[in-house]
């Protein structure tokens, strides 16, 4: 069974036993003695430790998670004279589109208004601690005790320094080869533990919606279908509109190829919700059907699927807005500016694995002073959400890989305009039907080698 069919279930499952659970206490059907065990032991006692327990869980990677993909992602833009351009055009088109996706996404919430109505039980009343100014959040973010800064998961600190970081580590030679190495084995060493937790989020959302709905009922199942629908809606309206007008508006190339060749990627990203395993699937049709040299698709789309995060950003920008409408919380132009820069840059530090954004999203609830354990009321339907978030991030991918070849003179005109150019099967995606041939994923890293020497 997939992770997505038992998390399914488990939402499911817990809204339909809270909801019952809430039923039999509205109706009175529970002995007095009876019903007190049941919320006492069962809801605040059982259901909501587990679900405290995987909200921990959640916060507890998002200081080694966004520190560490950071200085690897910056240590692999290499010292080379082009590469430093390429990187440089590759980096801000990632943050301009990301900044665009945050900022569309909340003027939409602000809008749509998807928080108003939802009620929580009286206890879950939440009163905010004063935000800072905007000024004093642009000061704050270079460190000046960056382990302080983990400590108390100042991100944007830690983001500064990671940056940093990885920068030196590309100057300085053998020593910053070595390091690299051990903060690669470390990511992977981080990325098992964000798998082991998905693994274990079934459990976490079936406790965390089975103790909400015993508390709000099965009529709040209602109140998500606004949040899922405007959330779904700013995803195709970028991967479809903003992409498109961006491609034509920067170099002029038509959309319509872009998005015709594409196709088949959407599907796999659909599949596995994860812009990481997509990697070779997303530069094989960059290179082979869009026309982009390798020079430029091989460090465009890996570090794509590390610092692109659109679709994230933008279920950021919505789930803010949600949860602080639902705890009756104003934010106000600061805290807004605020929740663009976190989400813009918490994307560079977000990894391409299912379920990574709502690890991210904590840290931006945190930086506006908002409840983490509101991720709860978005848990159940993210995944579903997290499927169209993948297929717009390597979307973006796409077009800004597309872009700075363009930019650099490095698209093979004659792919391009082909619309039948290498058109993929199962049995060819990794290695052209050549079995001599080294996979993608070994091109890449083979690229990464000669980059270091």
């Amino acid at each position: 069974m997939t992770l997505t069919t038992r998390i399914l279930i488990a939402m499911v499952a817990g809204i339909t036993l809270g909801s019952i659970l809430n039923f039999l206490a509205v109706q009175g059907w529970l002995a007095e003695s009876m019903q007190t065990f049941v919320d006492e032991y069962v809801v605040m006692g059982l259901f909501d430790v587990i679900g405290r327990i995987f909200v921990s869980s959640l916060k507890l990677l998002v200081v080694p998670l966004v520190f560490v993909s950071l200085v690897c992602g910056a240590a692999s833009l290499g010292s080379n004279a082009r590469m430093g351009r390429i990187a440089m055009r590759t980096i801000t088109f990632y943050l301009f589109t990301t900044a665009v996706a945050v900022t569309v996404a909340l003027m939409v919430a602000l809008t749509v208004n998807p928080g108003e109505g939802v009620d929580l039980p009286g206890q879950a009343n939440f009163s905010p601690k004063p935000s800072p100014s905007l000024a004093d959040v642009i000061v704050n973010i270079v460190p000046s005790n960056p382990i302080k800064a983990m400590a108390e998961g100042e991100m944007l600190q830690v983001i500064v320094f990671a940056l940093l970081i990885g920068f030196a580590i590309t100057r300085a030679g053998e020593a910053g080869a070595r390091v690299v190495d051990f903060f690669r084995d470390f990511e992977e060493v981080i990325m098992k533990i964000v798998a082991i937790l998905m693994l274990l989020a079934p459990w976490g959302v079936f406790a965390l919606l089975a103790k909400l709905f015993s508390q709000l009922g099965v009529g709040a199942i209602l109140d998500l279908a606004l949040y899922f629908s405007t959330v779904l809606g700013v995803l195709i309206f970028h991967g479809l509109v903003v992409y498109s007008l961006l491609l034509k508006a920067t170099v002029g190339l038509p959309p319509s190829v872009l998005l015709y060749k594409m196709r088949s990627v959407w599907a796999f990203a659909f599949s596995t919700s994860s812009s990481a395993a997509t990697i070779p699937i997303t530069l094989r049709a960059v290179e082979k059907r869009l026309g982009v040299k390798p020079t430029v698709a091989g460090f465009t789309v890996p570090l794509g699927a590390t610092v692109n995060m659109d679709g994230t950003a933008i279920m950021q920008g919505i789930a803010t807005v949600f949860i602080a409408q639902v705890y009756g919380v104003d934010l106000s132009v600061g805290d807004l500016a605020a929740v663009v820069l976190t989400a813009t840059m918490a994307s560079i530090g977000a990894a391409g694995v299912p379920g990574v954004g709502l690890i991210t999203l904590a840290l931006v609830l945190e930086q506006v002073g908002l409840p983490v354990e509101g991720i709860v009321m978005i848990i159940g339907v993210d995944r579903l959400l997290d499927m169209v978030r993948t297929a717009v991030n390597v979307t973006g991918d796409a077009t800004v890989s597309l872009i700075v070849a363009e930019l650099e003179g490095q698209v093979d005109k004659t792919v391009f305009g082909d619309w039948h150019a290498d058109v993929m099967t199962p049995d060819n995606v990794e290695t052209d039907g050549d079995p001599d041939r080294p996979s993608f994923l070994d091109a890449i890293a083979d690229k990464e080698t000669k980059a270091d020497r």
